[in-house]
């Protein structure tokens, strides 16, 4: 008997005494939490949990690696530790408090606990509102957390062993020097890495 099945009986038992309420929230309880394979130096767990959904939904893994493979979202932790001032860094975080908070807000529940696909939906939504704004803004203003972790999951995914040997064209050692060819013909169609 499976814990759904054990709840009910339990009400039925009580004579429907268990409120709805009652019941969802332990259910809730039960389900597991998302965790992730790397430890992180910068944020918090939950915010490395969140970052690793949002860098795995810009790049999936599809026949090739997708961010989380390639380690992105460890390497966001690192670059916002290592190479972002401290208000760069706080201004992040607090994007990403909003974007969770927003997600609450919209949904019931935080962003990690939230089904694949209301992820992805709202991060489009979030993403596609953000693109508008900039679009909108004269000069250069400060990006929003979504476009930030955007540009460093693009940074960290093609500047990754897999990024650019698997999806970019990538040569260690360039050979020879072929002049004047079609360019449907340099590099099979892919991007130089370099």
């Amino acid at each position: 008997m499976d814990r759904r099945e054990a709840l009910k009986r339990t009400a039925w038992i009580m004579g429907g005494a268990v409120s709805a309420p009652a019941i969802a929230g332990i259910l809730k309880g039960c389900a597991a939490k998302p965790t992730i394979g790397w430890k992180p130096v910068f944020l918090t767990m939950d915010q490395g949990i969140l970052v690793s959904q949002v860098a795995e939904i810009i790049i999936p893994k599809t026949d090739t690696p997708g961010a989380i493979d390639t380690g992105v979202p460890g390497f966001i932790d690192l670059m916002l530790k290592d190479t972002y001032t401290k208000e760069d860094q706080d201004y992040y975080l607090a994007g990403l408090n909003a974007f969770d908070e927003e997600a609450k807000k919209q949904h019931g529940d935080p962003f990690i606990e939230l089904s694949a696909e209301k992820q992805e939906a709202f991060v489009k939504k979030v993403h596609d509102a953000a693109v508008v704004d900039a679009k909108n803004k004269k000069g250069e203003p400060k990006r929003p957390f979504i476009l930030m972790t955007k540009e460093l999951t693009m940074l960290g995914f093609f500047t990754s062993e897999p990024g650019a040997t698997q999806v970019l064209q990538y040569v260690a050692v360039p050979g020879s020097y072929h002049g004047c060819i079609p360019l449907a013909e340099a590099g099979n169609g892919k991007t130089w890495a370099t």
